[in-house]
């Protein structure tokens, strides 16, 4: 899997668990990092994307990397703000690894948000715009 550019003519935002930016078509793109989420960095990690988005749910576009498996905790917390940061995601990754991160999350209780995860981006962001094109009905 090849990992985007992060774009020269707009504004980054940096966190500990990830790089982000606003796409042309205004969903937020996510360049996840390698590094353990944990109950702190999930819920600093939540902050600046409220504070990014003014408080309201977006799209999201994200690009997974292998990263450790987070603990109990931290799965839980992931999942509550998942609803609260985002209205919808596409997941962008190495074959098996978005299906593992979703069965990992969600094998006991359905997503709270539409989610999936591709191994193909143009899929991913053809997805993401149809459920975009969908919620602006």
């Amino acid at each position: 899997m090849k990992f985007p550019v992060i774009p020269a003519d707009r504004e980054i935002f940096e966190t500990e668990l990830a790089t982000y930016w606003w796409s042309d078509d205004n969903y937020l793109v996510s360049l996840s990092k390698n590094v353990l989420r944990t109950v702190d960095n999930l819920k600093s990690n939540s902050e600046v994307i409220q504070k990014i988005t003014n408080n309201k749910p977006v799209p999201l576009l994200i690009y997974l990397t292998d990263s450790p498996i987070p603990g109990k905790e931290a799965r839980e917390i992931s999942t509550l703000l998942l609803p609260i940061n985002y209205s919808v995601m596409a997941m962008v990754s190495k074959r098996g690894l978005g299906a593992f991160i979703m069965k990992l999350l969600f094998s006991l209780k359905k997503s709270p948000i539409p989610l999936k995860a591709f191994t193909d981006e143009h899929d991913a962001k053809a997805w993401l715009l149809s459920k975009i094109q969908i919620k602006s009905m």
